[in-house]
């Protein structure tokens, strides 16, 4: 069915706005029929296939199909000498379509670049990649780069509606129960092919059994995945996040990776999910392990990377990483201590030996006078005065002692000291 209900013009098209405004590149290419080869880059059914069926149909042109997972660089040589047998005989085009393109070599993609070069196909190739890394930078010039965003639910739901009505998909023969809707929704995941194929599956089960009603029990058993209570707008999605990071914070791993677990097979945002770990890598665990802000971003950059479902390996490791790393919120007591001050007034001005000494007329106003540079000294640490008079001796930063922060509790005892001149560390807070 989702063959079936693909869209057949740019108006059909669903969820790619921001790619078919009057005047893009993709709407001349294919109401213009202009020249020009395409890489289609965005999640899996998202509409790359689509659309170049479409820019080979809406512009009359030939259309030629591959797969990298099984073309070799003969198989694409033999399409190109077709489509230059057809220009030269008949002047039509080729569109030469080539899906998961970034499993192709770089001996393979560089097969390509005469002929896309030349004009003698124009390519539209599909990737879930990165183009960046996965397609050579001659090809890359030579094309259009296009990227194609995750559909909305409201993009899908539209499909799915369509599909429900549509002779093309199931006709008005069935109904779709609203529980049922949104479970088919949420499970979709941004992907219009398996919110069709589930659809699909469905509609098989309540019509061999002779009933016209998909309710949530029969999607349940169609696509073998339970509906999992959450609601993305409502109580379940704050119960699960606070749930979800008050387990790391408490170091219980497992029960933090069935949460992360319940929010993914809900179909919850995994860049919201990577936000949370990012706060939570400064907010809780901070510098006792500093390694674990890294993790996180670099789980969030994954994320953005390559999407789901793959990207779910990643938040568990980032998971993971902080559920078990030990536990500081001196982090977020220092800065919170600091704006607390600042909110109360203690804002005096910036010691003279701080202040900025490259204008004209510094000098004569004492700026940047008796200012040592401290990595030119041999400890590289001096004793001089940086916060204004009021602050002098305030502490704000107080590591716990747990990771890390047990070395830099004893560094920072001795810093302390040798920049404010004293033999101990006594301004302590109030």
């Amino acid at each position: 069915m989702a063959a079936r209900m693909r869209p057949r013009t740019l108006e059909e098209v669903v969820g790619q706005d921001h790619l078919l405004a009057p005047g893009s590149p993709l709407r001349r290419l294919v109401e213009g029929d202009a020249p020009m080869s395409l890489i289609l880059f965005g999640p899996p059914g998202t509409g790359k296939t689509t659309l170049a069926l479409i820019v080979s149909t809406a512009t009359n042109r030939r259309f030629a199909q591959l797969s990298a997972l099984n073309a070799g660089v003969k198989d694409v040589r033999e399409v190109i000498a077709r489509a230059k047998a057809e220009l030269g005989r008949t002047g039509r085009q080729t569109v030469l379509f080539i899906d998961e393109i970034h499993r192709f070599s770089k001996t393979q993609q560089d097969s390509l670049l005469s002929a896309v070069e030349a004009r003698h196909v124009t390519l539209v190739a599909a990737t879930t990649e990165n183009p960046f890394f996965s397609i050579v930078s001659p090809l890359l010039s030579r094309s259009l780069l296009l990227t194609l965003q995750p559909l909305d639910e409201a993009a899908v739901a539209l499909l799915v509606d369509r599909a429900l009505a549509d002779e093309r998909g199931l006709g008005g023969a069935v109904t779709l129960a609203a529980d049922a809707r949104e479970h088919l929704l949420r499970l979709s995941g941004g992907d219009a092919r398996r919110a069709l194929t589930a659809l699909e599956a469905a509609a098989g089960t309540v019509q061999a059994e002779g009933r016209t009603d998909i309710d949530l029990t029969t999607l349940e058993q169609a696509v073998d995945r339970a509906a999992v209570r959450y609601d993305r707008d409502g109580d379940q999605h704050y119960d699960v996040i606070s749930a979800f990071i008050k387990s790391i914070r408490g170091s219980d791993v497992d029960a933090a990776l069935h949460y992360l677990a319940r929010m993914l097979e809900a179909g919850e945002d995994p860049r919201f999910i990577a936000r949370r770990l990012v706060v939570h890598a400064s907010e809780d665990v901070g510098l006792a392990d500093p390694t674990a802000l890294l993790a996180a971003t670099a789980a969030a950059e994954a994320v953005q990377l390559i999407g789901l479902p793959e990207a779910r390996i990643n938040l568990a490791q980032a998971t993971i990483h902080l559920a078990l790393a030990p536990k500081s919120n001196a982090v977020i007591a220092a800065i919170n201590a600091a704006q607390a001050d600042v909110r109360d007034g203690l804002a005096g001005a910036v010691p003279p030996a701080l202040r900025d000494s490259h204008y004209p007329g510094a000098a004569k106003l004492g700026a940047g006078a008796r200012y040592v540079y401290p990595p030119g000294t041999p400890d590289g640490v001096v004793a001089q005065q940086y916060p204004p008079d009021e602050l002098v001796g305030r502490n704000y930063y107080e590591p716990s002692g747990r990771g890390t922060e047990r070395a830099i509790s004893e560094r920072l005892a001795r810093l302390r000291a040798m920049i404010r001149g004293a033999d101990d560390d006594t301004g302590a807070r109030e």
